[in-house]
């Protein structure tokens, strides 16, 4: 099919993402956890095959490129979760796949999306370099389609494709769709799919603290960047510097609640998901339990919280784990 290039994502989209996604892969598991008397839900995306939710959109998104579209290729732009899911999608699809990624992403997602088959691009993000110049640098030069990690009408709407599936578990599980929908959140892209797929439910997203352009973007009603010098965080798949307009278009009169979340609070959800549900979360996934264990969103009678995804250095893991903090 033709491939427009401007739309708005909808629900009939996610719910056609969503057919897609069933079509291709088991749903991921919804694992109840009691906090403080209460049973909340875990939607556990870390046990994808690329590791995270991100191959949802990424299908999504090239299985609707034209022929045409397919033979050009496609460029992403990804600190590695986003990354592995385009790459896993281009291989399995026969499309050349380029990556720009950061240069201080974690090994493991930079040689992961390597082995999927994707040639990487690196920039210097720490440097203060325009991941988005770099990229459409690259589409000027080759006419392949961008398919951009949260700012895709696409993307958002293979995203949301996670919540038709906790909508149908929960069902099964509760006795009734999902209330609260509590989101690790970067850029929007799962958001803002996530608000399009259970118009009924509450949606909180999550942000690392500094990080909180969709909470700041909300606030003032147009999109606010992060700050000049944001502090660090381990959460390095929650990082853009600012969310898009197609995601806050998405979320302005949807989303009345946005939280953040420190360092130690996301270390101690890591802990809490190995320990207690036995999977292995990487910080920017954990972020929406952290803000559950921290008191920071109070739990409805029927909560999910995304378990985004599992994709950390063995290493860096094992301090977590250690409480090295």
């Amino acid at each position: 099919m033709t491939t427009p290039t401007h739309r708005l994502p909808d629900h009939a989209g996610v719910q056609r993402a969503a057919q897609k996604i069933a079509a291709l892969l088991p749903p991921t598991p919804l694992l109840p956890l009691e906090i403080d008397g209460r049973t909340i839900w875990c939607k556990a995306e870390c046990l994808q095959p690329v590791g995270a939710f991100k191959i949802r959109g990424a299908w999504h998104r090239l299985t609707d490129l034209s022929e045409a579209e397919r033979r050009r290729g496609v460029i992403g732009v990804s600190s590695g979760n986003h990354a592995q899911g385009v790459a896993w999608a281009a291989r399995r699809l026969g499309i050349a796949a380029t990556i720009v990624m950061p240069v201080d992403a974690p090994h493991v997602k930079l040689d992961a999306t390597r082995a999927l088959g994707a040639e990487v691009v690196l920039y210097d993000r720490p440097g203060g370099e325009d991941r988005d110049m770099v990229a459409g640098r690259l589409v000027a030069e080759s006419g392949a389609t961008l398919a951009h990690a949260f700012a895709d009408p696409w993307v958002i709407e293979g995203q949301g494709s996670t919540g038709i599936e906790i909508a149908e578990q929960m069902e099964a599980l509760s006795g009734g769709g999902p209330q609260l929908l509590i989101i690790p959140c970067g850029g929007g892209g799962l958001t803002a799919g996530l608000a399009l797929a259970c118009p009924d439910a509450a949606v909180v997203p999550v942000e690392p603290e500094g990080w909180d352009t969709v909470g700041l973007s909300l606030a003032a009603g147009r999109v606010v960047p992060v700050g000049s010098n944001p502090p660090a965080t381990p959460c390095d798949s929650l990082q853009p510097p600012s969310t898009h307009a197609l995601n806050l278009g998405v979320l302005l009169g949807r989303v009345t609640e946005a939280a953040t979340v420190t360092p130690a609070e996301v270390r101690a959800a890591q802990r809490v998901a190995f320990s207690r549900l036995r999977l292995v979360v990487e910080p920017g996934g954990a972020a929406a339990l952290a803000a559950v264990l921290a008191g920071k969103v109070a739990p409805a009678e029927r909560t999910a919280v995304i378990l985004s995804g599992g994709n950390t250095d063995p290493a860096a893991f094992a301090h977590v784990l250690l409480g090295d903090d």
